[in-house]
């Protein structure tokens, strides 16, 4: 069998799952109790999946109508202009150098919450105590171990993962059924704890800075925005197209995922906020761990803490495989440098994987001079709207297909796809304004997009040359 098309259904749900069910389920109740009220943080759940189940759909439908635009939501963007355009070929790359850098940054988030929850059983990663001070800058010895720990991670992974993607898979396969299990085990032993004395009003009101009251639609938007990186990575399944045995298995799969990360989304956020108080729970950098401390005590956060760890191993080896895999692609698309194209003996992109963790690295650099927590806030505000843009271009493109017939005989099935492309572009337009509406997030977007601007003439110059080999050989 061909080495590239070893990915069956199983891994291809667990990729899903392991890369929607990371950092999101450890880090989040802290940030959305912040962000809205009981109600808010739900309302906004159900908004987030179910528009994320249309992307989920569309992303599915693509798999299967275009298989040969494998490597990501992003790919699309140059199917919207004519082929072999200045348009094309801009909007290819721009978008794949967005969804990229979203990745290879994302990727520290879920790195800083494996050192955050392996401070439970080395406090020592907490500590205050300074090393060193060079003006206003002080270091602090919690940062410099989180800094080790985090770095030891990364490179770690990237020695597994040059030993081949199937392996990796496979390994990430075995640590999402084991946070999976122990997420359900979880809500079980939470919902005899949970308290609605503890909750307090669902309606609780939200300040802003000023300490203006946050209507609830305004909560539902500034929540919508943490529960949006809790779905990142739905897509996970359709990046590894290519690989899949059967490109009908990437539909099921994505689905499948998201299904199993809703649920266990949904029922440890609530839960949380009924078993922490509401104060406690800003403040926590491990908020799970210090739920089930509250509820059957220290052995129980230590257990959490393990589950936690092997979790965020799975987690960390699926979006390391999947920040090499998107410029591979897109390199073999024709939309990025044909440096990476380049592949080890095990058919692993070795030179994307390299890079992509080298800059990865950059971010975690972060982390020496910022808590876990705030590094977490601040790089998935960095990370989130390099998402947003290609899932709606994916919704986008999906919509162009039904209304110009390509791919579709007449019947219900072009009706009903229309249908569901229309709602995610609409939910991904909706999200875009929502996650532009903050100057900061926005800004930084802009930023990391506009600094691919300079490899684009290397780009362009290969796209010209692979097209006119085509011409020659046709």
């Amino acid at each position: 069998m061909d080495q590239q098309r070893k990915l069956g259904i199983w891994v291809l749900t667990a990729l899903v799952v392991g890369n929607m069910v990371g950092s999101g389920i450890f880090m989040l109740p802290r940030s959305l109790a912040e962000a809205a009220s009981p109600i808010g943080v739900m309302l906004a759940w159900l908004l987030t999946g179910a528009g994320v189940l249309m992307t989920a759909v569309v992303f599915g439908n693509l798999a299967i109508r275009k298989p040969e635009l494998g490597g990501g939501p992003q790919i699309y963007a140059k199917e919207l202009f004519p082929k072999g355009s200045n348009l094309s070929i801009l909007s290819g790359f721009m978008s794949s150098w967005g969804y990229w850098v979203g990745n290879f940054a994302g990727n520290v988030a879920i790195i800083t919450t494996f050192a955050s929850y392996l401070s439970t059983f080395f406090p020592v990663l907490t500590s205050g105590q300074t090393v060193f001070t060079a003006g206003a800058f002080t270091l602090k010895l919690g940062n410099l171990l989180t800094f080790l720990v985090c770095t030891a991670l990364l490179w770690g992974m990237h020695i597994i993962i040059l030993r081949g993607v199937e392996g990796a898979g496979k390994l990430n396969f075995v640590a999402t059924a084991a946070k999976v299990l122990g997420f359900f085990l979880f809500i079980v032993i939470a919902l005899f704890a949970f308290d609605k004395a503890v909750i307090g009003p669902l309606d609780a009101p939200r300040y802003d800075g000023n300490g203006q009251p946050i209507g609830l639609l305004a909560q539902i938007n500034n929540a919508a925005l943490s529960t949006l990186w809790a779905f990142v990575g739905v897509e996970s399944a359709m990046v590894f197209a290519s690989r899949a045995r059967k490109q009908a298995d990437v539909k099921r799969a994505t689905i499948a995922g998201l299904l199993i990360a809703l649920a266990i989304y949904i029922g440890i956020s609530f839960l949380v906020m009924g078993v922490l108080p509401q104060r406690e729970l800003i403040q926590s950098e491990k908020p799970l761990v210090d739920a089930i401390n509250a509820i059957v005590g220290p052995a129980g956060g230590y257990v959490l803490a393990g589950l936690g760890l092997i979790s965020l191993l799975g987690s960390t080896l699926g979006w390391i495989l999947l920040s090499a895999e998107v410029p591979y692609q897109a390199a073999k698309q024709g939309l990025f440098m044909p440096a990476f194209l380049k592949e080890n003996k095990k058919n692993v992109p070795s030179f994307s994987l390299t890079l992509s963790n080298a800059f990865a690295q950059l971010f975690i650099f972060s982390t020496i001079s910022h808590s876990m927590a705030a590094a977490f806030d601040f790089v998935i505000y960095i990370a989130t709207l390099a998402y947003l843009v290609p899932y709606l271009i994916a919704s986008v493109f999906q919509l162009k297909l039904t209304l110009t017939g390509e791919t579709y005989a007449a019947g219900r099935e072009r009706l009903a796809d229309g249908i569901v492309a229309a709602l995610a572009t609409l939910y991904s337009v909706w999200v875009v304004i929502a996650g532009t509406a903050d100057m900061k997030t926005f800004l930084l977007g802009v930023a990391l997009l506009a600094s691919g601007v300079i490899f684009y003439p290397q780009v362009k110059k290969a796209a010209q040359q692979a097209n006119e080999k085509q011409k020659l050989s046709a």
